[in-house]
This record gives C-alpha cells, structure tokens and sequence, in this order.
C-alpha cells in the first residue's frame, strides 16, 4: 500500500510517502529539490557512483513512520545537500527547511 500526503515545513510544501513493504516501510518526504528518506536510502552509492548527478539527499535510520522521520535527525547526507548547507546530525526538519528555501529561491529565479 502507498500512502501520500502533504506535509508543511513552516512555509514549505512537501509530500511524503509512506511505502508498506513486507516486513518493513519506505518512507520519504521530498520536494523538487531533494528528499529526506529512512534508512533503506543508499547514501553511499548516491555520494560515489552518482554524484555526477547532483542529488540532494539525506537518510535517517531507525525510523518507521513520517512522524518519526520528520523528528529523526541527518545521519548521512549526499554531497549536494551539504551545499545547501545540511550537515549530519542536524534535524531532519531543518534539512527540509533548508531544501524548501532552495526550490523557492529557484522558483523566483525562473519566474
């Protein structure tokens, strides 16, 4: 079962997806910047194989709801986000407001 919704970072949208699997959920919130995502998300391979390709993300583990994700904190982060200034250990939420003011900024830069 998928599950969206809209979430809201002070005045940023996102949505987040809550994926059942078996035995376990895939969980990410993201916006056309980035995603925050639990800990199935492959930091590693995003930060060597696919750099080139500027991903903004971070990962927090041992969470199992969005709840729990929005209160997690950074437990590796992708090179790009450490541009938008995302460092590990921050709160996720933090991360997030940092992706929101970034599509914003870019939304009045193309608009």
């Amino acid at each position: 079962m998928v599950h969206l919704q809209p979430v809201w970072i002070g005045e940023y949208p996102f949505t987040a997806t809550h994926v059942a699997l078996p035995k376990t959920n895939l969980l990410v919130i993201s916006n056309s910047i980035g995603y925050a995502m639990c800990g199935a998300l492959d930091i590693a391979l995003l930060r060597t194989q696919l750099a080139s390709r500027g991903i903004v993300a971070v990962r927090a583990t041992g969470v199992k709801t969005i709840s729990e994700l929005l209160d997690g904190t950074v437990e590796s982060c992708t090179q790009e986000a450490e541009t938008l200034g995302i460092v590990c250990g921050m709160p996720i939420r933090e991360a997030l407001r940092l992706m929101g003011a970034a599509e914003q900024q870019q939304s009045t830069q193309n608009g």
